[in-house]
């Protein structure tokens, strides 16, 4: 409901309240696990996000102050247009706010992780895909620069495969912000890619009941056909 109220809407205050549902939905799937990991890591989330949303709230009426406009598409005050497009960074993961995305990624379950990694995107993508032709072409640069670095540069040390996805995560969505500034509908081809390659890894996962590189390693006795595919998409997220 979240994500089809922010994909329908061109007001803000209706984004942003399908931001906010999207949010709070995803919340009691990720505390379900009374673990103290479990219990940090929504914690981490929440106050994540709900950061990411005040500034959104706080940009978005700035903008309507001076401007008189609601509309997502006409962002014509540059300080409220940067705010929303760091908010939005922060609320998908792009680096350097993505302090948040590989603890959490590391602290829920599988399912759970792949629900974050995936479907909690859209909603911000779509309204950074509207933005962007009214956002400084510099910012989106920087974003996507440090996005793809810290991606790869952060997963090589990983012996954990959620905080690997996490890192790869951050890595793609460098690459899509990059090319969002010149033509949006491969942002969204490479988003859709994207997804179905990370679910793939992460059902694999779970298939395999694997969480670290070495159990991975050792389950390739077991089930040579499940580990060579969770190789082969390994590769393709690569």
């Amino acid at each position: 409901l979240g994500t089809t109220l922010t994909f329908a809407s061109s007001h803000w205050l209706l984004a942003w309240m399908g931001l906010e549902i999207n949010t709070l939905a995803i919340l009691p799937l990720m505390a379900q696990h009374h673990h103290p990991r479990a219990v940090e890591a929504t914690t981490k989330y929440f106050l994540a996000q709900a950061t990411a949303a005040a500034t959104i709230l706080f940009a978005s009426m700035t903008n309507a102050w001076i401007t008189g406009e609601w509309n997502i598409t006409h962002m014509s005050h540059p300080a409220a247009t940067i705010m929303i497009t760091t908010a939005l960074a922060m609320k998908v993961g792009l680096a350097p706010m993505h302090f948040w995305m590989p603890p959490v990624l590391q602290g829920l379950d599988l399912t759970t992780g792949l629900i974050m990694a995936t479907w909690q995107k859209l909603a911000p993508f779509a309204l950074l895909i509207q933005v962007a032709p009214t956002t400084h072409p510099t910012l989106l640069t920087i974003l996507a620069l440090l996005s793809t670095f810290i991606g790869g540069w952060g997963g090589l040390n990983q012996t954990q495969l959620r905080k690997m996805l996490a890192y790869s995560s951050i890595a793609h969505l460098g690459w899509m912000i990059i090319v969002i500034q010149f033509m949006p509908q491969l942002t969204a081809l490479t988003l859709g890619i994207y997804i179905i390659m990370t679910s793939a890894a992460f059902l694999t996962f779970k298939q395999l009941t694997s969480t670290k590189i070495n159990t991975l390693a050792l389950a390739s006795s077991k089930t040579p056909m499940l580990t060579a595919t969770a190789a082969l998409v390994l590769l393709s997220l690569g």
